[in-house]
């Protein structure tokens, strides 16, 4: 019986994982609120460093900065989703051996709203960023990314070179161990679950904000881009066995980044 109790709980938390990623998934895909979709924006891409020249969106508005957050907000959810499925599911299994029913559930949900809050909040900043390039001639507002080889290149070596930091390590370290992390940082009943959930997404986001910033340097709605980093992320949190993968991505973007600045040496974005 309690077997089959945990194999529940187990499933509920990844249905709600799944259900919430695929849904994020398919607003991000189809460009909710954007003037394209994410294929169409990624078939208009440009070299990095010079994107497409394209019209200005309309003028700044509250219905444009909520339609900004809401894609950048959902993005984060589809990108960072698949890389937080193991916490999740442990933290439901853990959750298993001291509630029962319905609060199970609910411990679920609060701690994925903790999670995603923490990200809600870099998704505030993002938009920010936007409204502060609105006008520069060093951003392409239509296809949201930045202009200029030796900026794109700067960013690239600085993304590299934090990868190699100690701080980069230490929240990857919470990142790879799941368990060790809800044993340290366990807390009861549902505001525990909810400070648990943003207490992970401060690791997450010490982890790999950074990474999400090469968005800009790509297009932020681009595909390619958004699965690529997806996948980066996802690699980093299954790599504990080989703690050498950061600093090998953080050489390969710092390369990248110089060869970027060198005239003549930037390929199709």
């Amino acid at each position: 019986m309690a077997r089959r109790t945990g194999t529940r709980e187990e499933r509920i938390a990844l249905a709600l994982v799944a259900g919430l990623g695929l849904a994020a998934a398919l607003y991000t895909w189809f460009g909710v609120g954007m003037p394209m979709s994410l294929p169409q924006m990624t078939a208009m891409g440009g070299r990095l460093g010079d994107p497409m020249r394209m019209a200005a969106p309309e003028q700044w508005g509250f219905a444009r900065i909520l339609a900004l957050f809401a894609m950048w907000w959902i993005m984060m959810i589809a990108m960072m989703l698949p890389s937080a499925a193991p916490v999740i599911l442990l933290f439901a299994a853990l959750r298993r051996v001291s509630d029962r029913g319905g609060a199970v559930t609910t411990a679920i949900a609060a701690f994925g709203a903790g999670y995603l809050a923490i990200w809600a909040g870099f998704s505030a900043l993002a938009v920010l960023v936007h409204w502060g390039l609105r006008d520069s001639a060093a951003f392409a507002s239509g296809m949201m990314a930045l202009r200029g080889e030796m900026l794109v290149g700067l960013l690239l070596v600085a993304v590299g070179l934090y990868q190699l930091t100690p701080l980069k390590r230490a929240c990857l370290r919470q990142c790879q161990s799941p368990a060790q992390f809800l044993t340290r940082h366990y807390r009861p009943g549902l505001h525990g679950a909810a400070r648990m959930g943003a207490h992970h997404g401060v690791f997450c986001l010490g982890c790999c904000w950074a990474l999400m910033l090469l968005l800009f340097a790509g297009g932020v709605m681009n595909l390619w881009w958004i699965l690529g980093l997806a996948l980066l992320v996802l690699l980093e949190r299954r790599a504990a066995a080989h703690p050498l993968l950061p600093a090998l991505v953080g050489a390969v973007l710092i390369a990248a980044g110089l060869a970027v600045m060198l005239p003549g040496a930037v390929g199709p974005g």
